[in-house]
């Protein structure tokens, strides 16, 4: 069996069997023994407007698994609006909350949520970490798989702010001055250690060795498949010759054609070019090979008596490894010298430094703008002024006293004046608004729960006991200051089975009765 969720909550269990391994996990590191039953009130968040069967499939796995003696269902973000109440705070208010998936704009109306009105954006945290990421991964694609999402969440949370109005940000970032004061560097991990510094010199000789044989037997293969080429022309320019002088006109021209050539004097002019070239391509292999045949020679240890030719050819073969010097002045062995570490030639900590420009205020504009992104939506000021016009102006005055600010993505330093700002320009002139943020946004919501289950753990409001469960079924939720509205189940009547079954007997009677009223 499986829960229901929407295709934006991503990472979130649906399976039966794995929340019961993930609540035997908890219940183990709260100290709770979970064997049996578990002997204590469940204080549970569930998402806003969250479906009837999810919550019936939660409650069947606590009292029917777990045996609990009372279980609660409230919203995050309600919980965290209930801790930060103060002295003279108005019980309505205009919650905004943004978290890892999503972000919601809650309206409360004399401390309970008005659920016909709330709006959920699908943008948060993950989505300003991706695009980052993708941002940075374009910026350097050298260091593309040391940007990590991870890494992209801490520079998010440490680096990232939210401007007050973006377009003139991204002006001031138009100035060499700001941007050099204004420009964070992060440092990504990288490894000081260079090839060959460690060889000897006896091993810096025997690679060069080794690299040279490479580069003449790849010279040795390339003359080859050019000589296999020049002589297949060669010898299909020397068929085509045969033809004019067997008489074959019509077949020559042809050929002429196919070959783009004009006349036969051109024809011989190729033939003569291919010829000598195919020749010099012979004398260079077989001269390719005595120059290895005498380099395997010399190699030996004990070289007795060296004819003329062989010192000749080790003279040769000496110029050809001189041609390749260029390739590997870099490893010269020097006998006299100590061997010393090879030191780079640009700073390797410099080249694996990550700079944050406007990056800092692109990634976390997506919950303003989602076009950045390519997202169709409304951001959080347009689903803000949406919310507000569903009610009435003094309805609207009293929301905008206190708009509150919860959850992990509302952190960003420039979040609180940019709400403000927004609401300053879409509320009537001189009128008055307040925004407050959370004490702690991430942590607020748990503080919450704690608060309100001590207050009201005597109580019978809002607590779902076992005997509701089994007479009003899984899905029954019990409302209180920080849950959901419930709406339960309204199945369509049926008509009752008595006046469908005597129906048909009284029209048998009547037109048994009346042969007439029956044709």
């Amino acid at each position: 069996r499986w829960l229901l969720r929407s295709p934006f909550d991503r990472n979130v269990p649906v399976q039966l069997e794995l929340q019961e391994l993930l609540l035997d996990h908890v219940f183990q590191r709260l100290g709770v023994a979970s064997q049996g039953c578990v002997d204590h009130p469940i204080v549970l968040t569930e998402a806003v407007c969250n479906p009837l069967y999810s919550r019936q499939m939660m409650s069947e796995l606590l009292f029917e698994c777990y045996q609990v003696p009372k279980v609660s269902y409230g919203v995050d973000s309600l919980y965290s609006f209930y801790h930060n109440r103060r002295q003279n705070w108005p019980c309505s208010g205009l919650i905004i909350s943004s978290g890892y998936q999503c972000t919601h704009v809650l309206p409360v109306l004399e401390g309970r949520l008005d659920a016909k009105n709330c709006k959920r954006i699908n943008l948060g945290g993950c989505q300003a970490a991706v695009y980052l990421q993708r941002l940075l991964q374009l910026k350097y694609p050298g260091h593309f798989a040391a940007i990590t999402l991870s890494r992209m969440e801490e520079i998010l949370h440490e680096h990232s702010y939210i401007a007050e109005d973006y377009i003139e940000e991204l002006q001031k970032w138009r100035s060499p001055e700001y941007y050099e004061n204004n420009m964070h560097k992060m440092q990504l991990p990288f490894s000081n250690k260079l090839l060959g510094s460690t060889l000897t010199s006896e091993e810096k000789q025997e690679r060069r060795q080794q690299q040279l044989r490479r580069l003449q037997e790849l010279n040795a293969r390339r003359r080859e498949e050019k000589l296999q080429l020049d002589q297949e022309r060669l010898d299909r320019l020397l068929y085509v010759q045969e033809l004019l002088e067997d008489g074959q006109m019509d077949q020559f021209h042809k050929a002429l054609v196919e070959l783009n050539m004009d006349s036969a004097e051109e024809l011989q002019s190729y033939i003569n070019k291919l010829s000598l070239s195919v020749e010099q391509t012979k004398q260079k292999i077989l001269q390719a090979e005595v120059n290895i045949e005498v380099d395997v020679v010399d190699s030996k240890p004990e070289t007795p008596d060296l004819d003329p030719l062989g010192s000749e050819q080790s003279l040769e073969d000496v110029e050809s490894i001189n041609e390749f010097e260029p390739l590997f002045a870099e490893e010269q062995p020097e006998a006299e010298k100590p061997v010393a570490a090879v030191q780079p030639v640009f700073n390797l900590a410099e080249y694996h430094q990550l700079f944050l420009g406007t990056e800092r205020i692109r990634a976390p504009e997506i919950v303003f703008q989602p076009s950045l992104i390519g997202e169709d939506q409304a951001g959080i000021a347009e689903t803000m002024q949406y919310v507000l016009e569903r009610y009435s102006k003094e309805q609207q005055a009293i929301l905008v006293q206190n708009v509150f600010l919860t959850g992990g993505n509302t952190m960003y330093p420039g979040l609180k004046g940019r709400v403000q700002k927004e609401l300053l320009e879409m509320r009537p002139f001189q009128s008055s608004f307040q925004v407050h943020l959370a004490s702690s946004p991430v942590l607020d919501a748990w503080y919450g729960a704690r608060d309100w289950a001590v207050e009201y753990m005597t109580r019978e409001e809002g607590w779902i006991t076992r005997k509701d469960y089994e007479e009003k079924g899984g899905e029954y939720l019990k409302e209180h200051c920080a849950s959901n509205v419930y709406v339960p189940i309204r199945l369509p009547k049926q008509a009752p089975r008595s006046t469908e079954t005597l129906a048909p007997s009284r029209v048998l009677t009547s037109s048994a009765g009346n042969p007439c009223e029956q044709a």
